[in-house]
């Protein structure tokens, strides 16, 4: 098999195929890097999803010959919350252009020691904080589904890239919805963990009291479980740790779930249905895992108060204030007013005026009403999963999600529009989930299916994932752009 070859191929393979072919001789290393990196370069002018490459070191890592489950297999990593020694980190802000980071987080030596070859870093709003990648910084990426639309976000420029065939999977975190809206955008797998499931360290022990996850954007449920496998687990110094796995996350794949109880709803919190796409795609799903043999119920999330969604808002806006803050104290100067893009900067504003009882009142609330979602999904009368759209509506245009310095909060009252079925419920009760791609619209835009599983519990949705993938299968399904089509 020639460079060539190996090129075309590896656009329509996910990642353990890739590994397969390393491990029987048939390529090397330096071969699947290669035909990565052209692919990025003829991919990425167009959708901007790769902002930092890092070429040079990935050829010279390829030629070692790395070894572990993933060997050799190109990958890009979120340029957010993961930092790699000697590149560039910005989080997608102006405040960040030059800095440089000084250490490799814990999870990339774990993706390292896989033996994935990191190519470069991606696109993501500044410090993540709107479902959209449009940052002042870097520009908007593109969705390769529809070039005029956002990928959503925030690892919206990994789904790119992922969707596009520059790579098989991307590194991609999550801390309100983060992995499985770009998934349902872009057309991919997303599983967002159980909380502290992945290590946040050597920085961070965790993030806004255990909401922010990391994982990654596939195109196969397999490439999913395989790559937790060779992450999970704590480091030294963690404050905590998920419950461990009965068994290895890939040895779940092919297992028959069982008949598991599935409450399902069209209806946004607030009672109200999403887009038309979206409640046809969630009725779809819900007649798919019917004839899968699965109790399917009509079914709601305990209803939200004025207090709780309030203390989500708390948080966002705490969390924002402590990210400036930490920043500003590593950089060792406060970022000018043109440094920070307008969202930010209101979040920010707003987040300095809350205290630290303000914080913790806000997190007590949200506890309280996890406790109220665990007996939802408990394993006596409750369900076992629990499906909405990730989505509430298809991947609006580029720039409708973009503040300006005249209307600083446009971003957070359109971006809310498109996420309505509150997928951070996952984040702040520590619940794993996944965006699983099983429908698409009139237009060709791929609309997610969300599943909300119980703590600690990824297995069940490793199961259910790989038997939708089976009765459904998506990975031949590419975008209009992608690599395949040049």
């Amino acid at each position: 098999m020639t460079a060539a070859d190996v090129g075309i191929e590896l656009a329509t393979l996910d990642a353990t195929a890739q590994a397969e072919l390393v491990a029987r001789g048939d390529v090397t290393a330096t071969e699947l890097v290669t035909a990565a990196i052209a692919r990025v370069e003829a991919l990425n002018p167009t959708l901007n999803a790769v902002i930092t490459p890092m070429f040079d070191r990935a050829l010279a890592h390829a030629a070692r010959a790395p070894s572990g489950p993933f060997g050799g297999v190109p990958f890009l990593v979120k340029d957010l919350a993961l930092e790699v020694e000697g590149v560039r980190f910005c989080e997608g802000s102006r405040f960040l252009r030059v800095y440089v980071s000084r250490y490799d987080s814990e999870l990339v030596v774990r993706f390292e020691r896989a033996g994935l070859v990191l190519l470069g870093k991606t696109n993501t709003p500044e410090f993540g904080m709107a479902p959209a990648c449009e940052p002042l910084a870097f520009g908007a990426t593109r969705n390769p589904w529809d070039l005029d639309r956002s990928t959503s976000g925030s690892s919206g420029g990994s789904s790119a890239a992922v969707a596009s065939g520059m790579v098989a999977m991307a590194h991609a975190n999550d801390l309100g919805g983060s992995i499985r809206y770009p998934a349902s955008a872009c057309g991919l797998f997303g599983l967002k963990p159980t909380r502290a499931r992945n290590p946040l360290g050597p920085e961070y022990g965790d993030v806004a009291s255990g909401w922010a996850v990391e994982h990654a954007v596939t195109r196969s449920v397999r490439d999913s479980a395989r790559l937790l496998d060779a992450t999970a687990g704590p480091a030294p110094g963690d404050p905590y740790w998920a419950p461990p796995q009965l068994r290895p996350f890939a040895d779940e794949v092919g297992i028959d779930p069982g008949r598991l109880r599935i409450g399902f709803t069209a209806r946004t919190p607030d009672g109200s249905p999403g887009h038309a796409d979206c409640v046809a795609a969630v009725e779809d799903a819900a007649a798919l895992c019917a004839s899968l043999g699965h109790d399917v119920v009509d079914a709601d999330l305990p209803a939200f108060d004025e207090e709780t969604g309030a203390a989500i808002g708390t948080v966002f806006n705490s969390v924002t204030a402590w990210v400036v803050r930490y920043w500003t104290e590593r950089v060792g100067r406060e970022p000018e007013p043109d440094e920070l893009d307008p969202l930010t900067l209101a979040y920010y504003e707003m987040g300095r005026q809350l205290t630290a009882a303000d914080y913790l009142v806000a997190i007590e609330r949200l506890q309280r009403y996890s406790r109220r979602v665990a007996a939802f999904l408990g394993p006596d009368d409750g369900c076992d999963v629990f499906l909405t759209p990730t989505m509430s509506e298809p991947p609006p245009p580029l720039g409708e999600m973009v503040s300006t310095a005249d209307d600083p909060l446009r971003s957070m009252r359109r971006s809310s529009e498109t996420v309505r079925y509150a997928g951070v419920v996952a984040n702040f009760s520590g619940c794993p989930a996944m965006s699983v791609p099983l429908w698409w619209n009139d237009a060709g835009l791929p609309i997610g299916v969300h599943f909300l599983g119980r703590f600690g519990d990824e297995a069940t949705l490793f199961r259910l994932g790989a038997q939708l993938e089976s009765a459904r299968p998506w990975i031949d399904r590419l975008p209009p752009f992608h690599a395949t089509t040049l």
